[in-house]
């Protein structure tokens, strides 16, 4: 469980994302899991319809087969999602990281220019 203020620091150079960010990545990867469920139950019931050979199963699947490639694009949208907040949060975190070395060098700097 995240805990407010938490921070995840595992991203390479020190990038740092907030727990904000960590709960919608769970929240979205929850999403996804729940969807592939239902995924896993719509493809078994795809297959017995196909297996009973039965006109009324087989025509039910037209309609089970596209849930499953509505719920295939849900997925595809929530990866597109979690890529585009996971891109925006390490370049929001590299900015930062660069300002702060900008501050800091500039402060240097103005020290070095001061009459001793």
């Amino acid at each position: 469980m995240i805990m407010e203020g938490d921070t995840f620091s595992g991203l390479g150079n020190g990038s740092q994302i907030d727990s904000k960010v960590l709960q919608t990545f769970q929240k979205s990867f929850g999403q996804v899991q729940t969807i592939l469920d239902q995924n896993r139950l719509l493809i078994n019931q795809i297959n017995q319809n196909h297996e009973s050979r039965i006109p009324d199963n087989l025509s039910r699947n037209v309609g089970l087969i596209r849930e499953l490639n509505n719920n295939i694009r849900r997925v595809v949208d929530l990866y597109s999602d979690l890529s585009h907040s996971l891109t925006t949060s390490l370049d929001a975190s590299s900015e930062g990281d660069s300002n702060a070395a900008l501050r800091s060098d500039a402060k240097a700097t103005h020290k070095r220019n001061r009459p001793g």
